[in-house]
């Protein structure tokens, strides 16, 4: 299911994301110098997703895969003291979708729309002598079939001319999955072992300013899982039988992927930006994907960016289409995600950020104005060889509210 793993990348980026503080000094009316905590940015962001397909995996490969998906977010970073930070993302997914209905055959059934939760936690300490910044995040997130926890660690050295970044990471995911089987195939017994699974992953990033135009960074991680790692309400049909069976995946899987970015300043407007990724795993899967986003500034404070995405990658071992699997395989499923394919995504996107924010209001009960600082509004198209075809467009307010002395 498309919403679930874009959920997943989402807590993931969030989980492993942590920030230096910085402070401002000032000097009082008697000659007492103060510093300042850097202000708290507050970010609200909502986007809207819609997709449509023919090959949904509820229902062994064929029928529909409209999906639309409505997703409220609001990130919180608040600066606790001079070294220390405090980042907090809540949001939901309201989402409905015409696959997942197919579960029962009918209309009614209670997975047809529903609200995934999600909450993610992150403290983070810098040491200004040692350049270095240590964090912890846990999260959660909950939907009718699925539930997750996740805890994770991270640190980052910086060199000592600020040219040079070591980051390092360590997330960790314990999942529990709600038994939901196809109609046609309940009353007969257990037809899983567990109903929990479990996703451990390292990564590394290097990253390098070259010289005053040009950036790079290498990143890899190594992720295991293990568990349930198929759909319990994936159906598969067989050549031989009318009746279908569950989805059914091997109980582990490593994954490798690896990732070059890059970003050569052109000019004062112009910037390239380059993103290349390999990925491969212990099923079989390989994949390319090459991204350029390009930033255009107008002006100081207007900026439009047109990007690009491709995207490639070889079925994975146990893929068949609709009939096309025996019986007498171990390992079967029908699921397009899991399949050869190649895919594009291509849009734009606008940001506005005035230097002294676009307005400024007060807060109850409180001496402080908050900045309206910035918007970002950003469109999408997506399509693949498949026939899957889904547009999305988000939108990013940001917001400072001025930290205390």
């Amino acid at each position: 299911m498309q919403l679930r793993y874009i959920g997943m990348l989402v807590v993931c980026t969030v989980a492993t994301t942590s920030m230096a503080q910085t402070t401002t000094t000032t000097t009082t009316t008697s000659g007492r110098k103060v510093r300042e905590l850097s202000p708290t940015e507050v970010n609200i962001l909502g986007s809207y997703y819609s997709q449509t397909g023919e090959h949904s995996p509820v229902t062994g490969g064929i029928g529909t895969e409209e999906l639309t998906d409505v997703t409220p977010t609001i990130i919180v970073n608040v600066p606790l003291d001079t070294v220390t930070n405090l980042n907090v993302n809540f949001g939901m997914d309201f989402y409905s979708s015409a696959s997942t209905d197919e579960i029962d055959y009918n209309v009614s059934s209670a997975s047809s729309s529903d609200t995934r939760t999600h909450l993610n936690v992150g403290i983070s300490r810098s040491n200004n002598a040692r350049r270095t910044i240590k964090g912890i995040t846990i999260g959660g997130s909950n939907e009718y079939d699925y539930k997750s926890l996740s805890v994770g660690v991270n640190w980052a050295k910086t060199s000592v001319d600020g040219n040079r970044e070591l980051a390092l990471g360590a997330l960790a995911f314990f999942d529990t999955w709600s038994l939901i089987y196809p109609i046609e195939l309940r009353g007969q017994g257990d037809l899983l072992s567990t109903d929990k699974r479990q996703s451990y992953s390292l990564s590394a990033t290097l990253s390098q300013v070259i010289n005053q135009k040009m950036q790079a960074a290498l990143s890899s991680d190594i992720v295991y899982q293990t568990g349930l790692l198929s759909t319990p309400f994936h159906r598969v049909y067989f050549r031989e039988q009318e009746l279908p069976d569950i989805e059914r995946l091997p109980d582990n899987r490593y994954k490798y992927p690896v990732g070059l970015r890059f970003n050569y300043y052109t000019s004062d407007y112009l910037t390239m930006r380059f993103f290349y990724r390999f990925y491969a795993d212990s099923w079989g899967m390989t994949a390319n994907t090459v991204e350029l986003e390009t930033p255009i500034k107008i002006g100081p404070f207007f900026s439009f960016y047109p990007f690009y995405r491709y995207h490639t990658q070889t079925a994975v071992d146990y893929f068949a289409p609709y009939r096309e699997h025996e019986t007498s395989e171990e390992f079967y499923t029908s699921d397009y995600d899991l399949a050869g394919l190649n895919s594009h995504k291509a849009g734009l996107g606008v940001r506005y950020s005035p230097l002294e924010g676009i307005t400024h209001f007060g807060l109850p009960f409180s001496r402080k104005t908050t900045q309206f600082k910035s918007i970002e509004v950003r469109g999408g198209n997506y399509w693949r060889s498949d026939g899957l075809n889904a547009f999305i467009i988000s939108a990013d307010l940001g917001f400072t509210i001025p930290g205390s002395k």
